[in-house]
């Protein structure tokens, strides 16, 4: 969902790239030129293999949907092994891609294992002694038709209280093209925001409305089936979690100094679902 945008917007800044793939085949039918090379951040062998004659790497995971803490996680595991590697490779910069909604963890009762894990990888970076870049973002564009987008519905869960900056991931991916271009070995870390704010219902409507490919329409459920749900399915448990944050958590608008020194994001939502029924 980010990893193309950004690696696209990377290529475009003329950085030779490293892309490691589990699956090199899919990767290659992706992005057909380019050195990729095969591995996992679960695995550190692969890491220094594919971290030998770079200068920087640029880290974008995910827990996946469903998993449980104790689990092998991209975003601890991974998180140490790609350090180390990164370490013993002589790495010049390591970006990281975090989020700001995981700032709602200890809010109102709310409590996550992924969003401490989320602050534990930025600890880890920070303590690495590499130089480094953490990018804090709100809500992608994506979310809603690579995540959301059902068939001919929108899902939707709970009432949605608080406004997010949503950003499109090409936005993002040039900030990101635009954070390894500064000079300097220090610390930098950036709010990603775009120019809009809006909750998950307005949002969609505005979607649903430049959206030409298909008529959509939302279906939205009570966030308490996904909790109740929880007790039986992690990726239930998952959607619960994420929906509550993200429905509750006071976003407000941090990003100035992010587009005086990365750029100002110009995609608005209604640009952006446009481009998506046109591919």
């Amino acid at each position: 969902m980010l990893g193309q945008p950004v690696t696209r917007e990377l290529a475009k800044a003329g950085f030779e790239l490293t892309l490691l793939a589990r699956d090199t085949q899919k990767m290659r039918a992706i992005f057909p030129s380019g050195r990729i090379v095969e591995g996992d951040v679960l695995d550190p062998i692969s890491l220094v293999t594919a971290m030998d004659g770079q200068d920087a790497v640029y880290i974008n995971l995910q827990a996946p949907r469903g998993t449980s803490k104790s689990y092998p996680q991209p975003e601890r595991e991974g998180i140490n092994n790609i350090v180390d590697a990164a370490t013993y490779g002589g790495i010049k910069r390591i970006a990281y891609l975090s989020s700001l909604v995981q700032r709602y963890n200890g809010t109102d009762g709310f409590h996550w294992w992924l969003f401490d894990m989320k602050k534990d990888a930025v600890k880890k970076i920070k303590s690495s002694g590499i130089p480094y870049t953490i990018f804090y973002a709100s809500t992608f564009m994506e979310n809603l038709d690579q995540l959301m987008m059902r068939g001919k519905k929108i899902l939707l869960a709970g009432e949605s209280k608080a406004p997010m900056y949503f950003i499109a991931g090409e936005d993002y991916g040039r900030q990101v093209a635009r954070s390894f271009q500064l000079p300097g070995d220090e610390g930098r870390e950036y709010i990603i925001q775009g120019t809009e704010a809006y909750n998950w219902d307005d949002a969609a409507g505005i979607f649903i409305d430049h959206y030409k490919k298909l008529p959509l329409k939302t279906m939205k459920a009570p966030l308490r089936m996904l909790k109740l749900a929880g007790w039986f399915s992690g990726k239930a448990q998952y959607g619960y979690k994420i929906c509550m944050a993200m429905n509750n958590y006071p976003e407000k608008f941090e990003a100035e100094k992010t587009w005086n020194e990365l750029g100002k994001p110009s995609i608005t939502l209604a640009e952006y679902a446009l481009r998506a029924s046109a591919n």
